[in-house]
């Protein structure tokens, strides 16, 4: 058990140094897995993409909103980043038998960053400037009191408007930059609390975004959540 302990610290270090100054930063993935009319859900999680707190409701026995926002922000020798980040969404969930649910949200963000970009191959410049992001999100997974697991693929679709340190635009500017972002989620408590923690990866599809501007490459996080209103199935 230990070890498992110092593996996860040491994988979550290693993030944390490779995530050097990156222009995005993908924010946790919320997939809350919804069971029920009334079921609220309130997360907080720490880490590669800051602090990251999410809420999720089941408006209908179908129909769900969520909202989530980050921040992080970092200033050491190597490195400046600072960011801050909410997002809405709304989606369709259902069950898949006792313990089975699926879901797909879809929603808009918006992003406010400064940090140190690749402007070009071979140099670094200091920017700022802000992003919209759209995507949609599929979830499938299974839920019961001790447990919780989901798979989700995030699809997004990100423009950027940045301006470096002398007052030029990016030459990318108004260009859509398109991710994939899968990720693993678990949960383990019970019932109304739960340990959870989340590994994947955002990966990007064109390469508008790669000539002008650096982005995490990894989605990791740990935290609690909290689950009001659920109709538990375990007794």
């Amino acid at each position: 058990m230990k070890t498992k302990i110092y593996l996860i610290v040491a994988l979550f270090g290693v993030l944390m140094i490779y995530s050097c100054a990156p222009a995005y930063i993908p924010n946790v993935v919320n997939a809350p897995l919804l069971s029920n009319k009334g079921e609220f859900q309130a997360r907080l999680n720490g880490g590669v993409s800051g602090v990251d707190p999410q809420f999720s409701y089941a408006i209908t026995d179908n129909i769900g909103m969520m909202i989530n926002g980050s921040y992080n922000f970092r200033d050491d020798t190597d490195s400046y980043h600072k960011h801050y980040f909410i997002e809405s969404g709304l989606g369709y969930y259902g069950k898949l038998k006792e313990a089975g649910r699926f879901e797909v949200f879809g929603g808009y963000g918006y992003g406010d960053v400064k940090t140190d970009v690749f402007w070009q191959p071979g140099w670094i410049n200091y920017t700022n400037g802000y992003y919209h992001r759209i995507f949609i999100q599929p979830s499938i997974g299974a839920v019961t009191d001790v447990f919780e697991g989901s798979f989700s693929t995030r699809f997004v679709l990100v423009n950027m408007h940045f301006r470096d340190g002398n007052g030029y635009d990016s030459p990318a500017n108004n260009s859509f930059n398109t991710f994939v972002e899968p990720v693993f989620t678990t949960k383990i408590g019970y019932k109304y609390v739960k340990f959870v923690m989340q590994i994947g990866f955002s990966i990007p599809v064109n390469n508008n975004y790669n000539d002008y501007y650096n982005y995490q490459p990894f989605i990791f996080s740990m935290g609690a959540n909290l689950k009001f209103g659920q109709k538990y199935l375990d007794k």
